[in-house]
């Protein structure tokens, strides 16, 4: 099943990736790409193929402080990260050969704004049976915004008083528990943590 979105504004992304963001080597032929949050339904790029997967190893989390987007360096709002431990569905995307390196490029530019998520390959299982090497977005837990050992009433607190140039923090995770919904993915953690606001 082939795909087109629409690219996102210029404006929403820098235009290259931050000059310490670390490139993993790609893998030879088309190229994976594993989506845990927004790339799933906000892909922005051309894929050939969409599947449901699950990674081993990591787990979906609102880890990652927010200082521009949904929240401010004096109120740091949060957003999703892909953390150690436990496992995480999602959804592969197969881009071609040809437009591997763009849309790499531009994954880049989008997701490695700062040195907060590293670029990985990953091993991801297929909902068909396939186990696809992909390439996917991790945070790093030694930056200063990962954020970890919070209690969901602590997150809540963090969630709900932010906002950001892209909007609310609430509305963020709101919109995310949506999306995930309609793809019939359940995380508990996040459901527990929008029950409370």
């Amino acid at each position: 099943m082939s795909n087109c979105n629409t690219h996102l504004e210029e404006t929403e992304i820098p235009l290259a990736a931050h000059a310490d963001a670390v490139i993993p080597i790609l893998p030879d032929g088309d190229l994976w790409v594993f989506g845990y949050g927004s790339l799933m339904w906000r892909t922005g790029f051309k894929y050939a193929e969409q599947v449901d997967a699950r990674v081993f190893g990591y787990h979906r989390a609102l880890c990652v402080s927010s200082e521009v987007h949904r929240g401010t360096p004096e109120n740091r709002g949060l957003v999703l990260g892909l953390d150690h431990g436990g496992s995480c569905s999602g959804k592969v995307f197969r881009v071609s050969a040809d437009q591997k390196k763009q849309v790499a490029q531009y994954l880049y530019a989008r997701e490695l704004a700062t040195t907060v998520y590293l670029a990985k390959i990953i091993n991801a299982h297929t909902s068909d049976g396939r186990c696809v090497r992909a390439l996917t977005f991790v945070v790093d837990t030694g930056h200063h915004q990962y954020t970890t050992g919070k209690t969901p009433e602590q997150l809540v607190s963090i969630v709900r008083s932010a906002s950001g140039r892209s909007g609310r923090s609430s509305e963020y995770l709101l919109s995310t528990l949506e999306h995930l919904r309609q793809s019939n993915i359940h995380d508990g953690r996040l459901e527990s943590i929008a029950a409370l606001l």
